[in-house]
């Protein structure tokens, strides 16, 4: 590593002057073999701190500005404000109107997005090169001119989508409370991470607009922030525009750094809860643990893969192996301030918790009696070194890492200190942090149990939070005053953009085995790595009804153990390569994916061979598999997300093979056996018309070489069955699933689509037609119903096909007191839009941000690799995308409204909602359509 350190009074870059405050603090370039991420730094005088990383790899630039304040910084009472602002920031500013922020992105073929976590909340935006002073722009504005556009209204709007958001991720989901209930009782009371970055509905509905405004201005300041810019720039002009943008934003109140606040615990803290969307209760144990880059956090890890982590781990062999348990895993997680090492576990129905309870700690102590083994340490630095590497395939991925180590350490020089200290874990470092943080130390021990289910606790409460001793901190928001920038330019303006860059669709091979495979492969430069993506033709689509899930079933057991491997030593020694090889089943194959390094791909290939041409197909293996997967049916129909894909498929597809989840139903996977396994993978898991996807840095020449095994694959051709045309229902009519006490309505509007996949014909314009419909942020229904509205977390709707006729789809996780409101707005929007048809600007709009997305298609390895995947699987020509853009630039309004009128026909539509069917029946009523109810698996309820 190269590292230049300096502190400049005055810089000028080609002939333009920098304010004289400017400092160069570093500019590190890597050097020999080190893994570094180069970068420049520099410190504002208003004390912005700005990251470049300098990257030609791809015409993309990254701008991140991350602030260094996060739910920890909240007060008692007034939780939830952090993640709120997050909402807010997108609702413009004095010189971005309300939703433009999304828009102003969007059309410049760009992707943006915040998030927001216990220590910090961060906004970014992903840009074609030429778009840089856009995104600072848009980044400037709202650090300095935000709060003059926080109204009331808006507030209460956004309000209401946060509230809808915990509604969705939180209330209305399986197990959704569990880490909001530990956070309450694992912390003392008033701690900064005793509730989450969600926030409590009674608080959001407590506060108002000057409590928000009043957090801005002592949080959100620059000397509180780190820029970070990554891709495809020039450093000298991205100081030029921080400086030009930034700089003049009034410096914010001192922030300092909080103390470590690892709680202590005196005894065992029991706690539960019940949840109403469950079959199977969960025990959660979580221990304290030091906060992120503490001297014992790597080694925590380790043991965290050791206890509960992949078919070695103590907890797979003692649970899941033993078919005591459908899931366990064990995790370190760090934040600033503290740690929590956790063991989750979901046993088989019909199991209590206390058994899981003494089986994780009788796990814990065969540790202690084991000791932690070469080959344990082996396979965490395999997949560690692996993980790494895909972390940093995307400017993104290197621009992310560099604001945190920034924001967190004060050094974005950090990623070869995180490989050196989690190289160097010993076994002695892993036993000395189990003695210090896990054995005989107390934890919190929650169970989260289904309603019915009280039986299950792992043990009786013992513990109530006290808030007796809580006292509260100094007032942080007295005399605050907003200040703005005063500047010699009119920010008024929106920057123009640069020359559009020059985008090169990937250069690619292809090539044809001797028993059929087809293959086609591009050059990956910029990490020694590789991925492959084998599909054999099949899937569920050859399936029976009766032996439906027969396929996926099929994937799971040849996913474990082989011939000459248990799955124990087959994982083991993936992870000691850190390569992973996965079987899949998907509607129309079944696939397998690889990734390696390149230094491990031969070794890789060999297990490759292993696990494609020598399953055992053992009966234990089986077993297993076919539990599992039949739980995995029964829980779906707990969650009304997943109740309203299963019936809006079977309203769609009818009750054929198509219509029924590929994981199969109850009855069919009942009745499965091993041999039925055997028989479908000798008739379909064959080379005939296979497809191969390489990716990767290595040639043509020295990867086929290397695939030469392959040829040996032999099978019959695999004959796909041919599906008839889908009827559309004859008349629009509303169909009921109730989910009784559901904290939201899911609701589809839709009809099957008589089309298959074209690239270039009328689906890809059906495409175009859709995104100002549903398709993007700033479409119709998704400002109409969120951010207009504040019904929902988000709402959009789209046509999917594949080489098999597919659907239209509108859908959204839905207010429970706006169902009916929302189904009416869903289908005036399709209803309008087919009548009205397409505004010029939305015309406008869709063609400026589709034409300009190219240039971050094929950023990634995995992007490649999909790219590839496509054109193989369609047989798509080389010039499929110049022809698509030629299509969308030359597309006119009265075409897109022509495919509108076609297939917007909201007279013969399914709509479909799941909820709570006594508190939306009323209202459904009132909106005149027929009304049938039908139960979670399709059928009418007579």
């Amino acid at each position: 590593m190269k590292k230049t350190i300096l502190a400049l009074g005055l810089l000028v870059f080609a002939g333009t002057t920098v304010f004289a405050q400017t400092k160069l603090i570093e500019k590190v370039t890597a050097k020999g073999g080190e893994l570094i991420i180069p970068y420049e730094k520099y410190e504002l005088s208003n004390g912005l701190t700005v990251v470049i990383h300098e990257d030609h790899s791809d015409p993309v630039v990254q701008v991140d500005v991350t602030y260094h304040v996060g739910s920890a910084r909240e007060e008692i009472g007034k939780s939830g404000f952090a993640h709120f602002f997050e909402h807010m920031m997108f609702q413009g500013s004095d010189n971005v109107a309300d939703e433009e922020h999304f828009k102003i992105v969007t059309e410049s073929g760009g992707t943006l997005n915040g998030s927001t976590n216990r220590d910090r909340t961060n906004y970014y935006e992903t840009l074609p090169s030429n778009q840089l002073e856009v995104g600072l722009w848009l980044e400037a504005d709202r650090m300095g001119f935000l709060l003059d556009a926080v109204t009331q209204k808006k507030f209460e709007v956004q309000r209401e989508t946060v509230k809808n958001e915990r509604g969705q991720n939180y209330d209305n989901r399986p197990y959704g409370l569990a880490r909001e209930v530990i956070a309450k009782n694992l912390y003392p009371y008033g701690h900064p991470y005793s509730w989450l970055t969600i926030g409590y509905i009674e608080d959001l509905n407590r506060v108002d607009v000057n409590d928000l405004k009043n957090f801005f201005l002592r949080w959100y300041g620059p000397n509180n922030a780190v820029l970070t810019v990554g891709g495809d720039v020039d450093p000298k002009e991205v100081v030029k525009l921080a400086e030009k943008y930034f700089g003049s934003i009034p410096r914010g109140p001192e922030v300092n750094d909080m103390p470590d606040m690892v709680p202590s615990l005196d005894k065992d803290r029991y706690v539960s809860y019940i949840d109403n969307y469950i079959r199977v209760p969960q025990l959660m144990m979580v221990w304290p643990t030091p906060p992120q880059y503490s001297e014992d956090e790597a080694a925590l890890d380790v043991l965290a893969e050791i206890i509960g982590q992949g078919n070695n781990s103590f907890l797979y062999q003692n649970l899941e192996k033993q078919q005591k348990a459908l899931f366990s895993y064990s995790y370190n997680s760090t934040s600033e301030l503290a740690g929590e090492f956790t063991v989750m576990v979901r046993p088989y129905p019909g199991t209590g918790l206390a058994d899981m309870e003494k089986i994780v700690r009788e796990s814990f102590k065969q540790f202690e009696a084991t000791g932690v083994t070469d080959d344990a340490i082996q396979r965490f630095k395999g997949t560690f070194e692996a993980d790494l590497y895909n972390s940093l395939q995307s400017v993104s991925g290197k621009v992310f890492r560099l604001a945190s180590f920034e924001t967190y350490t004060g050094n974005p020089n950090q990623i070869q200190k995180d490989v050196e200290r989690y190289l160097a874990v010993t076994k002695e470092d892993v036993q000395r942090v189990y003695e210090k943080y896990i054995k005989g130390k107390p934890s919190v021990i929650l169970s989260v149990l289904p309603k019915g289910g009280e039986a299950f606790i792992a043990a009786p409460d013992n513990f109530t939070v006290d808030a007796s001793a809580y006292k509260a901190g100094k007032d942080e928001y007295s005399g605050l005053k907003y200040v703005k920038a005063k500047d010699s330019f009119d920010r008024s303006k929106k920057p123009g953009a640069g020359p559009n860059p020059v985008v090169n669709v990937p250069e690619y091979w292809t090539t044809k085995m001797g028993n059929g495979i087809k293959v086609i492969g591009t050059k990956y430069e910029e990490l020694p790595i590789i991925s492959l993506l084998l599909s054999a033709k099949g899937g569920h689509l050859v399936e029976s009804p009766e032996k439906a899930g027969l396929a996926s079933l099929t994937a799971s057991v040849m996913n474990e153990s082989t011939q000459n491997y248990t799955s124990e030593q087959f994982q083991s020694e993936l992870s000691k390569l850190g390569s992973s090889i996965s079987v899949n089943a998907g509607t129309e194959d079944i696939s397998i994916y690889v990734t390696s390094t390149i230094k491990n791909l031969d070794a890789t290939l060999k297990l490759l061979e292993e696990r494609m041409f020598r399953p055992k197909f053992d009966e234990e293996d089986f077993n297993r598999a076919k539990k599992e997967q039949l739980e995995g049916i029964k829980n779906q129909y707990t969650q009304p997300a997943s109740i309203a894909s299963l019936v809006f498929n079977k309203m769609a597809f009818g009750d054929g093979i198509r219509g029924i989840s590929s994981s199969g139903t109850e009855a069919s996977v009942s009745a499965l056996t091993l041999e039925d396994v055997k028989a479908y993978y000798a008739k379909y898991f064959s080379p005939v018309e296979a497809e191969l996807v390489v990716v990767g840095q290595i040639d043509q020449k020295a990867i086929t070489a290397k695939l030469n095994f392959l040829n040996s694959w032999k099978g019959e051709k695999v004959a796909m069955p041919e599906f008839k045309a889908l009827p559309a229902p004859a008349k629009t009519k509303i169909y009921v699933v109730d989910v009784p006490n559901s904290a939201q309505s899911e609701i589809r509007v839709g009809y099957p689509l008589n089309l298959t996949y074209d690239a270039t014909g009328e689906y890809y314009r059906l495409g175009l037609v859709n995104y100002s419909l549903g398709g993007a942020f700033n479409s119709r229904i998704n400002l109409n119903l969120r951010e207009d509205k504040g019904w929902t977390y988000g709402a959009r709707s789209y046509f999917y096909t594949g080489k098999q006729p597919g659907a239209f789809v509108a859908s959204g996780g839905i207010k429970l007191a706006a169902t009916d409101s929302a189904v009416y707005e869903f289908i005036n929007e399709m209803k309008m839009y087919a009548e009205k048809g397409i505004t010029a600007e939305e015309l406008a709009f869709m063609k400026s941000s589709i034409g300009q997305r190219d240039a971050r298609n094929y950023e990634s390895l995995f992007q490649k690799a999909n790219f590839l995947n496509q054109i193989i699987t369609y047989d798509l020509p080389k010039g499929f995308v110049a022809e698509q853009t030629k299509i969308m630039n030359n597309i006119k309004a009265e075409e897109i409204n022509a495919l509108a009128k076609k297939y917007l026909t909201t007279d013969k539509m399914y709509i479909l909602v799941v909820g709570d069917k006594e508190k939306i029946t009323p209202g459904l009523e009132r909106l005149g359509y027929e009304i049938e109810f039908l139960d979670k698996d399709g059928n009418p309820v007579k």
